[in-house]
């Protein structure tokens, strides 16, 4: 199930690269990979995060806001 899910992450990664350069892309898709899975790590396995790892995740995620909204590499 692993390699199938990770054949599907990279061929939607490739689909993207067509339009977006790689270093936006995967910026993007490491932010959002870490952030998804510390909230899956907290609502599947009840795991909790104290004040520093919730203050990175947000830096994480403000970064991808960022990239997103004001990047005049990403295609508007």
């Amino acid at each position: 199930m692993v390699l199938v899910a990770y054949g599907v992450a990279f061929y939607f990664l490739s689909l993207t690269l067509k339009s977006i350069p790689i270093g936006i892309a995967y910026a993007i898709w490491a932010g959002v990979g870490v952030a998804l899975i510390a909230l899956v790590g907290w609502l599947v396995h009840g795991q909790r995060l104290d004040a520093p790892a919730l203050i990175g995740l947000g830096l994480i995620v403000a970064g991808v806001v960022v990239l997103n909204l004001f990047s005049k590499s990403l295609p508007h």
